[in-house]
């Protein structure tokens, strides 16, 4: 078996590592291992909000709506995520938080996979 492939499904896999796919966190010999980006595939039942704001962020983000209805809260903006594929990104120091007005799965992509910032 090839040891730099790995296939899966990411509604299970995510259930094994609370949503995440990719990133520093993953063991060094697992192709899913990267310090370079961090990929979440996030289940949010409907209500679920981030217990507080992400303050001194270091990275990029980009959040993709796969279905639900998601609600980002940025330093004065307030983003809906309303229909399939509808998307965020924001940048480093951008302070946020969220919350899923529906029952939602969103994909966070996150650069770079920072040591230290492995968060919900």
């Amino acid at each position: 078996m090839d040891d730099t492939i790995y296939v899966g499904n990411a509604g299970k896999d995510a259930a094994l590592d609370r949503g995440w796919l990719l990133g520093h966190f993953k063991d060094a010999s697992d192709p899913r291992y990267s310090e370079e980006v961090e990929i979440k595939w996030g289940v949010h039942p409907q209500g679920e909000e981030r217990a507080q704001w992400v303050t001194g962020e270091e990275r990029t983000a980009l959040l993709v709506l796969i279905s639900g209805r998601f609600r980002v809260e940025l330093p004065e903006r307030s983003v809906l995520l309303a229909e399939q594929g509808d998307y965020v990104v924001w940048g480093r120091g951008v302070d946020h938080s969220w919350c899923a007005e529906e029952e939602s799965v969103v994909l966070t992509v996150r650069w770079p996979s920072v040591p230290g910032f492995r968060s919900n």
